[in-house]
């Protein structure tokens, strides 16, 4: 059975600054971009039997640069609709809400078509790519890569161990990156975590 391969797009402005960034589409910075590159060597030589991205601009450019073909767009990779909160960083949230975590507390809604999501919201769509997912591991014939962003990529990772959305609050995931999860003893685990080239 092949492996579920992570890849976290390259630097953004926002990702830089510490703003919270879903549905605005950022490009990479020319740092995202060499960090998206650079994670070529990590993905060459494997098969992959199935490559997905989110629907984003800077999760499809890091593929591309990375070297992934034929990756198609899956809108359940998007990121986490922040809401209200889109664009602001933690501590400017803090200001008004000192005990708020993303991680129990979800966001409130922004405007019109982003109403915020909840971690269960996010947990359900990260379990529907988890389930296409494992159909294409299924067919044993190669390894499966999805490229988006860290939030959603935390919680899909906590989903495929077992554990509740919320608990994607123990996976840092930095950009440019890439992570194996993989299977020991017919169980998920976590193969390798963070690994830039």
């Amino acid at each position: 059975m092949g492996d579920l391969l992570l890849v976290r797009h390259g630097e953004t402005e926002w990702s830089r600054s510490g703003q919270h960034t879903s549905f605005t589409d950022l490009p990479l910075t020319e740092h995202g971009e060499e960090q998206a590159k650079s994670l070529a060597p990590l993905l060459f030589g494997r098969t992959l039997s199935l490559a997905l991205t989110s629907p984003l601009h800077r999760a499809i450019r890091t593929a591309e640069l990375a070297g992934i073909t034929g990756a198609r767009p899956e809108p359940g990779l998007h990121e986490w609709d922040y809401g209200g909160y889109e664009g602001l960083t933690t501590d400017e949230i803090h200001r008004t809400r000192p005990a708020w975590d993303l991680w129990t507390d979800g966001v409130p809604p922004g405007p019109a078509g982003h109403p915020g999501e909840s971690p269960e919201e996010i947990g359900r769509r990260a379990d529907r790519v988890l389930a296409r997912v494992d159909t294409a591991l299924a067919r044993d014939d190669g390894d499966v890569v999805l490229v988006a962003h860290a939030h959603v990529l935390r919680v899909l990772t906590a989903r495929r161990l077992g554990l509740p959305p919320a608990e994607g609050r123990l996976f840092q995931l930095a950009t440019g990156t890439m992570s194996r999860l993989s299977t020991e003893h017919g169980r998920p685990v976590i193969a390798e975590w963070n690994v830039r080239a």
